[in-house]
């Protein structure tokens, strides 16, 4: 063995040039049980404590260093959450898990991110509790499952409907901390563009919040050429009646056209064409006649690429009553007839974009068509396919809004941009799933249904634990929004559980109110879905015993030490 061990070492030596010897992994620590879920605790505390003073119509804003741009100032729980990151890995941990429950929570109902993530907190901290004292971590999880359960199912029962604009004004201006303004601008925006329109919130350049809605189809595509302009001043193509030419495919040969262009001149009716594109012969033949024949022509190009161009341009057929030309169809240009040709009460095209107004397509069609919209939204799985057939929707049913958020500095306009986003996401779940009392009141009158739970005979010490937890957890929201207006928060709670009914402390104020007729709601999506997500993330941080995480390595300082070698550089020492 003696004489074999420089052998071994020569052969370590003999490792080809381009293979880097293998080093060790990264060293793991594992921690376990009462000092592993107090690490997590940690990393819960610390990320809900930020994030609870933004709650409630007095809660405060949080600045957020960002590595570029000017530093942003928000009331947004979750853009909150998503900024923190701590050094320890253990702590992180936990902060992490919370994060999830707030980016889903997000994700689901676009609102209630800051209550969620303090009912984590609530049900982990008092977890930790009951597991640290000698409870089974099981059986405790399987109480709050079923308390949950109970509890979504009493704020079902209690959800009313949302009926008429004043309510869906009441739904936003909660969202958006009071702030009446944004209420009134999306209440205005919804009415106008109906469910199924799409509402963009953009940057505006103002020092006020501007409202802009178009009905109709609109499209980001505007005219070929510009000799085909009615109004100078305007530099628009604007056409009353007219008759519209759906083409799938280019259109090259003017030859391919003169037959619907002839008839159009002899029923003196504007034109408005709409292909992929528009070549020079073809598109010299068209402003020709438009300039020297006083023939209403409009050549545009069909918006979006590939499929989404030509399912475009087959709702526009629909729309409009016109039959598409493609070849698929085993249509050919040359070959179209006038009842081909569909027809608009009123058209609109600009540089940039074309608007389509009051199509003559059957209403039951555009109907159908948009159902299978809606059929394909449910399916598709991809977030920019949903987002495009969204538009269709839009177009197609309803409208399009767009609210330009006004500011005196970059700073505000950002803040108020997260405000307008929270609430159109609140109103949004509230047409879909109904209202309850707001102020954290709907969990506090749906926690009186565990009382009944608590009395099963089938339950163990261990589970109605758990659901005491949950019951302790629905007082957190109310006692936090009291809390954050300045007044003390287990008062208010005592109170507002005496008062019964939709009675709940308005805090704005300072008084005790009837929620509902005040206009404080929540949407009962935005309460259901943050219960959930909280419960769920928060049983599974109960329930663990052992962590492990990378041990991190303090990287040397003087990154500069190994260049010794370098003439003249003196081992970093010769720069300066």
């Amino acid at each position: 063995a003696a004489l074999r061990a420089p052998a071994v070492g020569a052969a370590a030596r003999r490792v080809p040039l381009n293979v880097t010897p293998a080093r060790g992994m990264a060293s793991k620590e594992i921690k376990f049980g009462n000092e592993a879920r107090a690490l997590l605790l940690q990393g819960v505390d610390r990320l809900a404590e930020a994030v609870k003073v933004t709650l409630g119509p007095k809660g405060r804003n949080v600045i957020l260093d960002q590595t570029y741009g000017p530093p942003r100032i928000t009331k947004d729980g979750v853009s909150v959450a998503k900024e923190i990151e701590f050094k320890d890995r253990s702590i992180n941990l936990g902060a992490q898990l919370v994060r999830s429950v707030a980016n889903k929570t997000n994700d689901q109902a676009g609102d209630g991110t800051t209550s969620a993530t303090i009912l984590t907190r609530s049900i982990f901290r008092e977890g930790c509790k009951a597991v640290a004292a000698g409870m089974n971590p099981t059986d405790i999880r399987r109480g709050i499952e079923m308390s949950v359960k109970e509890v979504v199912t009493e704020l079902n029962s209690m959800a009313s409907k949302v009926e008429g604009s004043e309510r869906i004004m009441q739904v936003a201006t909660i969202s958006a901390n009071g702030e009446k303004e944004v209420g009134r601008m999306l209440a205005d925006a919804m009415d106008r563009v109906s469910k199924d329109g799409v509402i963009t919130i953009q940057d505006g350049k103002t020092m006020h919040d501007e409202l802009d809605c178009v009905e109709g189809m609109k499209f980001d595509r505007g005219y070929i050429s510009p000799y085909f302009v009615t109004d100078t001043k305007t530099q628009k193509c604007e056409f009353e009646d007219a008759a519209v030419l759906l083409v799938e495919g280019k259109i090259s040969a003017f030859q391919q056209v003169f037959g619907i262009l002839d008839f159009c001149a002899k029923q003196t009716k504007p034109l408005i064409v709409i292909a992929e594109d528009v070549e020079s012969e073809a598109l010299a033949g068209f402003i020709v006649n438009k300039l020297r024949g006083g023939l209403k022509v409009c050549c545009v190009k069909a918006p979006g690429f590939g499929d989404n161009r030509k399912a475009n341009l087959q709702d526009m057929a629909i729309l409009t009553g016109a039959q598409l030309i493609s070849e698929d169809l085993g249509l050919k240009l040359d070959k179209v007839e006038p009842s081909m040709l569909g027809s608009v009460k009123k058209c609109s095209v600009s540089k940039d974009d074309t608007i389509l107004l009051d199509g003559g397509g059957s209403k039951d069609a555009i109907v159908e068509r948009c159902d299978q919209i809606r059929t394909a939204i449910e399916a598709t799985t991809s977030d920019y396919e949903k987002e495009k057939l969204q538009e269709r929707l839009a177009k197609l049913a309803g409208g399009v809004a767009v609210i330009k958020v006004g500011g005196s500095s970059e700073v505000e306009v950002g803040e108020r941009k997260d405000r307008f986003v929270d609430a159109l996401n609140a109103t949004r779940a509230a047409v879909e799933e109904g209202i309850v009392p707001g102020g954290g009141v709907a969990l506090l009158r749906a926690s009186a249904v565990l009382d009944k739970l608590l009395e099963q005979k089938d339950l163990n010490e261990d589970m109605k634990v758990g659901v005491k937890i949950v019951k302790k957890a629905c007082q957190e929201p109310c006692f936090l929004i009291a809390q954050n207006a300045g007044f003390e928060g287990a008062v208010v709670v005592q109170k507002v559980l005496q008062a019964g009914g939709t009675m709940g402390f308005n805090a704005y104020e300072g008084v005790m109110v009837d929620m509902m007729a005040a206009g404080i709601i929540d949407p009962v999506k935005v309460v259901r879905i943050g219960l959930q997500d909280a419960s769920s993330v928060a049983t599974m941080l109960t329930t663990t015993e052992a962590m492990i995480v990378q041990i991190q390595e303090d990287k040397p300082s003087d990154s500069m030490g190994g260049m010794g070698g370098m003439g003249g550089m003196g081992g970093g020492g010769g720069m300066f």
